[in-house]
């Protein structure tokens, strides 16, 4: 079957989930098709990094479904969700690195959590991993001994170190230097394609996330805007979708939060 007829690995349908009473998704559908990087973006508190938690059984929906590799991820027990983890891979928003352990033990930390396997087996494969992000000779600094670049590679090491079949990014770009940035870009998508990953990326870094990805979803007020090909995308005439993309500062999003008129605030401020 065509790797586009087969079906999606994450299938979301009528997902609606809301904050006490702030509405962050209201009825939105979206398929993360096998062996691609589909990036999610939007402005932030659109529910991004939410989407994810919903997506890995962290936050239940309040209506919808979320099936990944066709499994009604709310529907399982304590342990089933368990082992639908270990086959999942997460990139924190801040790397989060144990600051107590070495890198060579921040990567080991997954490996000897869920398997039995020997040291020697653990070293090589530990090694590997560092190897992939190319800080093999780092792995025996602390975590405030990296930079911020090196550290988010170092847990993009520990994410992959249990070869999962998908690795979810909550925004990987925030805050990295351009030389960092670049080698992060190559990094998702070498990764992506040398093993046949499913790479969820979320993020509101435009240029660098369409760079890499294979499929864009933008959302918006609970919805979900537009998506398609990144090239698609960028010459869409959805006037939302052309301002979010192309950073212009006109367009249906305003750029102050409602208020009532300034005057009439200032003029009644002494009443």
């Amino acid at each position: 079957m065509p790797e586009s007829e087969s079906p999606p690995l994450v299938r979301v349908r009528g997902l609606c989930f809301r904050r006490g009473s702030r509405v962050i998704f209201d009825g939105i559908d979206l398929d993360i098709r096998r062996g691609r990087v589909t990036a999610v973006m939007g402005p932030s508190g659109t529910g991004k990094t939410t989407l994810l938690k919903l997506i890995s059984g962290q936050l239940r929906p309040d209506r919808g479904t979320v099936e990944v590799d066709g499994v009604d991820v709310h529907a399982l027990d304590r342990a089933g969700l368990y082992r639908l983890r270990m086959r999942m891979g997460m990139l924190f928003q801040s790397g989060a690195l144990l600051t107590d352990l070495d890198v060579f033990e921040n990567v080991a930390y997954p490996i000897r959590e869920h398997t039995r396997l020997n040291e020697s087996l653990i070293r090589r494969l530990v090694l590997i991993k560092l190897e992939a992000v190319g800080l093999r000779g780092a792995a025996r600094l602390m975590p405030s001994q990296l930079s911020g670049g090196m550290a988010r590679r170092v847990a993009l090491a520990r994410a992959i170190a249990m070869d999962p079949m998908m690795i979810l990014y909550d925004e990987p770009f925030t805050g990295q230097d351009p030389i960092s940035m670049g080698a992060l870009l190559k990094l998702i998508r070498g990764l992506n394609d040398a093993v046949r990953l499913t790479s969820i990326v979320v993020s509101h870094d435009v240029r660098e996330t369409a760079e890499i990805a294979d499929e864009l979803y933008v959302i918006s007020n609970g919805k979900v805007v537009q998506h398609g090909s990144p090239e698609a995308m960028m010459r869409s005439d959805d006037p939302w979708v052309r301002q979010f993309l192309h950073g212009l500062p006109d367009g249906p999003v305003p750029f102050h939060y409602p208020a009532p008129p300034l005057a009439d605030e200032l003029l009644g401020a002494g009443t």
